[in-house]
């Protein structure tokens, strides 16, 4: 995400390397290169003159200190001015409201508000333990109803029987007192769109609105759009005044000119992206941890909490012992290969990690993904024996495990080949840390699943 405006900007500050001091001249030539690579990522214009000339009073205004180079000095500036622009701090939901506590979701057609609602049902459930309750308020799309209640039933969530040729007012009062009969603390309503933004639109959602006065009124665009996503958000916000905005398809977004000027330009945060189509692709919005992903200096809070939703104290230490006992085995190699596969695509996880943007870059999901698959498959293969105890496989037992996964008996010895590489790998860490080299799983840092030892 956001690759084209991180390179733009990489070469904005790759020119000031090798510079004794800055100058004001140095500063004037990065500053227009930076203005014109916001302009190009799709940037609101006012967005980017505010940025540049913040920017500029900062930098300018501050005497660079000795320990900094002129590059340091003014990626720091750039880096403060990202995270500002984007609301400096996440946005989080004040859930202390009486319940049902209602969220209304919004926006134009396409945009991904039926699957967003059924998103943040699921993290609601999960990461606030709350009890949702989905209402389809979109009578006039063609199965909007059937997909919300798909969506619903595969999180074990409740959905309102909304009845074709129901009103959408009438739908949302009915489920907002059905969910008070329920006792479900949130309601979710997924509200109908259009293909733009027209005075019929406004003035259902307007009704709505003042029907059940939500808590949040969360507007849905497509980060994709660029200044389309801006320019809807302003029409929305002046007719509606939307609380907050929830952007999809962040993942395919290099340019990032929505995520830069929706909040700069209509005041409103965004709370949540979504970043795939899974129903557990929805993360909060960190403004500061996009700002280090887009200069490259990735996002280790990001990849540590991810890690820490998948592993565990207890596996760990399992995993550990293990490897100092030389017990680690191909079973244990497969449950470290499916956690990794949570995780997300080994792209986005690679450009969590700082330095490593540019090597995510060449990263092909796809061919990644299939790799994984391909190992799963030639672990899966073998008997219980053969991944208990590597050292049984000759010649006969590789072809045999070849055949059985759909490889080749050179793919069959090249993932050998890894294992033992990895295991080596392992156990060496797990040394350093006994030795107070710390390692990477060293004290209570939640990596020590992902990398242990």
């Amino acid at each position: 995400m956001f690759d084209t405006l991180g390179d733009k900007l990489d070469g904005v500050f790759k020119r000031l390397r090798g510079q004794g001091r800055i100058s004001e001249r140095h500063m004037t030539e990065a500053l227009r290169e930076i203005r014109m690579a916001l302009l190009e990522a799709d940037v609101a214009l006012p967005v980017v003159q505010k940025f540049v000339e913040s920017v500029q009073e900062k930098a300018l205004g501050q005497e660079v200190l000795k320990s900094l180079t002129p590059e340091q000095h003014l990626l720091k500036f750039v880096h403060l001015q990202l995270a500002e622009t984007m609301g400096e701090t996440a946005a989080e939901l004040d859930l202390a409201a009486p319940a049902p506590l209602v969220i209304m979701m919004v926006g134009l057609q396409g945009s991904g508000k039926t699957t967003s609602s059924a998103k943040l049902a699921r993290y609601l459930k999960t990461e606030k333990k709350r009890r949702p309750y989905l209402v389809p308020a979109d009578v006039y799309r063609p199965a909007a109803i059937e997909q919300l209640t798909t969506l619903a039933r595969t999180l074990d969530c409740p959905v309102h029987p909304t009845a074709e040729g129901a009103k959408p007012v009438a739908i949302a009062k009915a489920a907002v007192a059905e969910a008070k009969k329920n006792n479900y603390d949130t309601v979710i309503i997924d509200t109908a769109g259009r293909l733009q933004i027209d005075e019929e639109l406004m003035g259902e959602l307007a009704a709505i609105k003042d029907a059940v006065a939500p808590k949040y009124a969360f507007l849905v665009a497509d980060a994709m759009t660029g200044q389309d996503a801006v320019n809807v958000a302003q029409g929305f916000h002046e007719r509606l005044t939307i609380d907050g905005v929830v952007l999809t398809k962040l993942e395919g977004d290099a340019r990032g000119g929505a995520a830069l000027s929706i909040r700069a330009m209509t005041g409103a945060p965004i709370y949540f992206v979504g970043i795939g189509e899974k129903l557990d692709a929805l993360d909060v919005f960190h403004p500061d941890r996009m700002a280090s992903r887009i200069l490259g200096k990735g996002d280790m809070m990001s990849l540590i909490e991810k890690v820490e939703k998948e592993f565990d104290e207890k596996q760990a230490a399992e995993l550990e012992r293990k490897l100092k006992k030389n017990e680690f085995t191909l079973e244990d190699f497969a449950e470290q290969l499916r956690m990794v596969k949570k995780l997300g695509s080994m792209g986005d996880l690679l450009g969590m990690i700082p330095g490593m943007k540019k090597l995510s870059a060449k990263v092909d999901p796809g061919v990644a993904d299939h790799e994984l698959r391909k190992m799963e498959a030639i672990i899966s293969s073998m008997t219980n024996q053969e991944r208990r105890n590597d050292s049984v496989m000759n010649g006969s037992r590789r072809k045999r495990i070849a055949a059985g996964s759909g490889t080749s008996m050179s793919e069959v010895n090249r993932f050998l080949k890894q294992y033992l590489q990895t295991k080596k790998m392992m156990k060496k860490l797990t040394k350093m840390k006994g030795m107070g080299g710390g390692g990477l799983g060293g004290g209570r840092n939640p990596l020590a699943g992902l990398f242990p030892g």
